[in-house]
């Protein structure tokens, strides 16, 4: 049998140190890479890819929105990961939170549902000296008291914009039900009478629409489902959607990006949603929401399960691919004529990247579009600041109110513009259209998928 002798031990000992500072040397290394990858702090800051059609107007608005030509810088140490992002916009919504002061406005239905919408006035005069309405359709289950609403607000108001915010029906925890329905996608109804409210409040107002994520696909649709929606509209923009519904929803059930997890998530936050409002629901003789449609909305762990049990049926859709078709604004953006800004992130991880070809297609075939997309800003982020600490006022604030007041100027300097506004359509309105619908005829089989599930 072998024995070791004292030397062998010796030597031994004395290596186990080296190779445990070895391994923890490795430990240390991997780790700052995983940080590294997972922050994407190589990343530079970059100014958002723009793509646009060259034409006056849109030459006038790049020289007139520099944040679109410039750096987004966000905070050094985690703004530059989308996920971050977006899990801080979800959970704070912004930081040192103003508190605008607005008035509650309730709206009858016509199927005995009340809208409500909260008006701010302006803390100044407009640059341009005109009176201007911001029209703003916030994010799914959101209202005009979340925190990134509420800075958006307070920032139009101070740069002389009235902004009127729509609550998503049954978005108001103190707000009960009058009809068998909360918001879906891509109901218009409740934003058609709140902008028919002001335009009736404000004979004089032109209005600037903004929506944001679900916000923006409803803002969209609602301009093209009617050439005299956009009458005294001088713009449109519209953050963070998805534009095709229907595609949105394939992609969330895939793991990349943990898209799957953020559809969890949102899930979760629209069962409780609706089961806040179960006895309402159930309680309304007109409702055909069943036990056994709430037993599977129980269960369900994604929007899909959701929309399929229970949303579709507040608008008698039959099926799901019927549903999503319908609500989707990809459908209807080529019929809206006014500027319309799109603006996306790459790093967003509620938007897959296939959906992007849409705007940027627009943006190409389009005279009136422009696309922004940029690097960093996950979904609703968008922050800015020097290492740790975000700015309470984001980029997005301040590109929609630079978007806006060069389209509010332009529209001083082109009274044949302005005029268009108070017109119902002026035949260079309907000239426009019809070239946009020949464009969009070239390129509309992008956008066509075959419903995959059964």
């Amino acid at each position: 049998m072998a024995t070791l002798v004292d030397g062998d031990v010796h030597t031994f000992t004395t290596e186990l140190p080296a190779m445990f500072d070895g391994v923890k040397l490795a430990a240390v290394a991997t780790f700052l890479y995983v940080i590294v990858r997972c922050l994407n702090l190589k990343s530079h800051p970059s100014p958002p890819e723009v793509t646009y059609r060259d034409t006056p107007l849109m030459r006038y608005l790049l020289e007139c929105c520099p944040l679109l030509t410039k750096d987004y810088i966000p905070p050094l140490l985690w703004g530059k990961s989308g996920h971050i992002q977006t899990a801080l916009y979800g959970k704070m919504g912004r930081v040192s939170t103003p508190t605008p002061r607005g008035v509650r406005k309730f709206l009858p239905m016509q199927d005995g549902a009340t809208a409500t919408f909260d008006l701010f006035e302006a803390l100044g005069d407009h640059s341009t000296g005109g009176d201007i309405t911001m029209v703003i359709c916030p994010g799914i289950g959101n209202h005009s008291e979340k925190n990134y609403i509420r800075t958006f607000v307070d920032h139009s108001q101070r740069q002389g914009y009235r902004c009127a915010v729509l609550n998503h029906l049954g978005a108001l925890p103190d707000m009960e039900l009058t009809a068998p329905r909360v918001f879906t996608y891509g109901c218009t109804w409740e934003f058609a009478a709140m902008v028919s409210a002001v335009k009736q409040a404000f004979p004089d107002t032109l209005m600037v629409v903004v929506g944001f994520s679900l916000g923006g696909n409803i803002v969209c649709k609602f301009l093209g489902e009617n050439p005299s929606n956009q009458d005294r509209v001088l713009c449109c923009v519209s953050v963070c959607q998805g534009y095709n519904v229907l595609r949105a929803q394939e992609t969330f059930l895939q793991w990349d990006q943990w898209r799957r997890l953020y559809n969890f998530v949102l899930a979760d936050n629209m069962k409780k949603l609706i089961l806040s409002h179960r006895n309402s629901l159930l309680g309304m003789n007109s409702c055909n929401i069943s036990d056994a449609d709430v037993s599977r909305l129980y269960a369900a762990t994604s929007l899909m399960q959701i929309d399929d049990s229970i949303m579709r049926k507040f608008h008698g859709y039959s099926s799901l691919e019927e549903y999503y078709q319908q609500e989707s604004c990809v459908h209807y953006m080529h019929k809206v004529t006014v500027p319309l800004l799109l603006m996306n992130s790459i790093d967003d991880p509620l938007v897959h990247p296939s959906l992007l070809a849409i705007p940027r297609t627009l943006s190409e075939k389009l005279p009136n579009v422009i696309f922004a997309l940029t690097q960093h800003g996950g979904h609703l982020g968008f922050f800015e600041g020097a290492v740790l600490f975000p700015q309470p006022l984001t980029w997005m604030d301040k590109v929609i109110v630079e978007f806006a007041d060069a389209i509010c100027h332009w529209e001083v300097k082109t009274p044949a513009c302005q005029e268009r506004h108070f017109q119902k359509f002026s035949s260079q309105s309907a000239e426009l259209a019809s070239k946009q619908a020949q464009a969009w005829s070239s390129v509309s089989a992008l956008f066509q998928c075959e419903w995959p599930y059964s």
